[in-house]
């Protein structure tokens, strides 16, 4: 399993979400999965197709159910739709679906 936790210098919204990601890795067995990826500049964000600060990724995936239908990319702090309103980091009940799914089934 890789986890990718993307983000830019600009947005403080990933160091917000960092220990606890660290913390939700922990408890899935995946501790050591975690890869901190600064995406530098506009070029950049468009190849990366990311979607704002903080991304999080599950083998490829982004943890936002929406995000394959977003075309929305740069750099800029992400907020996330979710059931209590807008949020600066995405909901934990997504990382750990997406924890979940990533597991190898047998």
């Amino acid at each position: 399993m890789k986890v990718e936790l993307l983000y830019f210098d600009g947005c403080p919204s990933y160091e917000k979400l960092l220990p606890r990601l660290r913390s939700l890795l922990e408890e899935a067995g995946a501790g050591d999965a975690l890869a901190l990826r600064r995406v530098e500049g506009e070029s950049a964000a468009e190849q990366e197709r990311f979607l704002g600060s903080p991304t999080v990724r599950v083998d490829g995936q982004d943890v936002d159910p929406g995000a394959g239908e977003r075309s929305d990319f740069g750099l800029k702090c992400r907020l996330y739709q979710t059931e209590a309103g807008l949020e600066h980091v995405p909901p934990e009940a997504w990382i750990r679906d997406a924890l979940v799914r990533a597991q190898p089934h047998g």
